[in-house]
């Protein structure tokens, strides 16, 4: 089959098109003929960082974690699915998990569900590692109908998730953006879009929680973002975030008493733990956008499996609005 492959690790580490072996599911896998995959920030992390980062596959790498295609042979004690199944999933790319930056990928049955039928084979690529993070976030904070959250990010990835799903569950929803473009989409995703450079945290709390705060923050920024989101937070509340390798102060946590959830979905692909939620948000997630309660954003760009290192770039120069794919 066609891969695209990484022969070493760094900054200047390109893709280069390969004719590799086919792969036999194992036992519990499916194989997947890959119709698209898209490209996450922790993909280009790995491409220039995989000689530091534990979980890096070993090189030569195919990389690339979410996809959607159609079941093409089963392994021994698959019982869900067969061939000719649509399917869509986060499953490698990580470790001695091979990738999806290929015509077939080995998928462990546990880490996939069948495609939204509402969605394009594109569209349903993007979802998966973006949309499981963002449920993660919102689930452990106990999101409910009736609370105030503020998703910081709502025009990214797992921002553009995040404030639907917060909506879908009943939550009477604001996001914080930089631009016209970023408002505008944060708008029409039902959300109430706070420009994040023109009002200080103290104004859009007063402005939209008469200075009570958010019941619940989801911060998809963060970093340094953070304190924001403890300052946006209401007493007793819950901040939860998928950036958090930063020294901060807690001490506003503290005095708040908040609940500070960290939201690392590659776990279970990582250490084969819990490996069996994921599908089970994966059918959640499809369910959801079956009923319209959610909707996945693309970039307005259209690359093909030669061109992922464009897709990479794409990515990494910030201009993409949407999640980018690669199809095949």
């Amino acid at each position: 089959m066609k891969a695209m492959i990484v022969k070493q690790y760094g900054e200047d580490a390109v893709f280069e098109a390969a004719e590799v072996a086919t792969p036999e599911p194992a036992a519990g896998q499916v194989l997947v003929r890959v119709a698209a995959s898209s490209v996450n920030t922790v993909d280009t992390m790995i491409r220039k960082m995989g000689a530091d980062l534990p979980f890096a596959p070993a090189t030569p790498a195919v990389l690339g974690m979410d996809f959607a295609g159609t079941v093409a042979a089963v392994g021994a004690g698959v019982e869900d699915f067969a061939v000719g199944d649509e399917v869509y999933g986060c499953a490698g790319g990580l470790g001695d998990l091979p990738g999806s930056l290929a015509e077939f990928i080995p998928a462990d049955q546990r880490l996939i569900a069948h495609k939204p039928t509402s969605l394009s084979m594109r569209e349903a690529a993007a979802l998966p590692l973006v949309g499981i993070t963002a449920f993660e976030g919102l689930v452990r904070a106990g999101v409910s109908a009736g609370q105030k959250v503020l998703v910081h990010g709502g025009s990214g990835g797992v921002g553009h998730v995040a404030l639907q799903l917060a909506k879908y569950y009943g939550a009477e929803v604001y996001s914080t953006g930089g631009g016209d473009a970023q408002l505008e989409l944060i708008a029409r995703l039902g959300a109430m879009p706070i420009h994040y450079m023109q009002q200080s945290v103290a104004d859009y709390v007063a402005e939209h929680t008469g200075g009570a705060g958010f019941d619940v923050v989801y911060d998809s920024v963060g970093g340094a973002n953070l304190t924001k989101s403890f300052e946006a937070a209401a007493l007793n509340g819950h901040v939860s975030t998928t950036v958090s390798m930063v020294e901060l102060d807690l001490t506003p946590a503290h005095m708040k008493g908040l609940s500070l959830h960290v939201v690392f979905m590659l776990i279970p692909m990582i250490h084969d733990v819990g490996r069996g939620a994921h599908g089970e948000i994966l059918r959640e997630l499809a369910r959801i956008a079956d009923e319209g309660g959610l909707r996945v954003v693309l970039d307005e760009t259209n690359y093909s499996l030669e061109q992922a290192g464009d897709a990479h770039a794409r990515l990494e120069g910030g201009r993409a609005m949407g999640k980018v794919v690669v199809a095949n």
